[in-house]
């Protein structure tokens, strides 16, 4: 999917605060929010900080999506269970699927392996972008999101966002 129609899609569906720890998947992204105005995008030092600073931007009124790494995922997740899990504090969440098709960084292979079973064992809702998404999707998806009260997780693979 091409990444200014991500970020159109983002907007239209009332996402409007946006941060994270960049990413070599989210590059192309990263550069439209840059130069974009009408959202609100604060880069992080730290998948944590990124995390704190949703769960504010909600209770303060608006809509977050947060990006990182999935090994990003395995640092913050006492984050997201003493915050957004105990508080029910929704957020988009895009996790850059590390790992299968990062062949030869194998610092990637571990996690990439057993993500979609972190999910599981936390009973988090996901699923998996490879090209594109359908806007009814996505609509369900930010459904779920704001029902449960919870993050929902968006695993984006390498060259999903071009």
């Amino acid at each position: 999917m091409k990444a200014l129609d991500f970020v159109n899609l983002l907007r239209k569906k009332g996402f409007n605060f946006i941060t994270g720890v960049p990413c070599s998947y989210f590059t192309p992204m990263i550069k439209l929010l840059a130069q974009e105005r009408s959202l609100s995008h604060f880069p992080a030092v730290r998948e944590d900080i990124a995390v704190g600073m949703s769960a504010g931007a909600f209770l303060s009124g608006k809509l977050p999506v947060i990006y990182m790494q999935n090994s990003g995922l395995g640092y913050s997740l006492e984050a997201f269970a003493s915050i957004h899990m105990i508080y029910h504090i929704p957020a988009l969440v895009l996790i850059s699927f590390r790992g299968p098709q990062d062949q030869g960084m194998e610092e990637h292979q571990i996690m990439g392996k057993h993500t979609e079973d972190i999910f599981k064992s936390f009973s988090l809702d996901y699923s998996i972008l490879d090209k594109d998404i359908d806007p009814k999707a996505f609509t369900a998806i930010k459904g779920t999101m704001l029902k449960k009260k919870l993050p929902y997780f968006l695993l984006i693979n390498k060259e999903s966002l071009v």
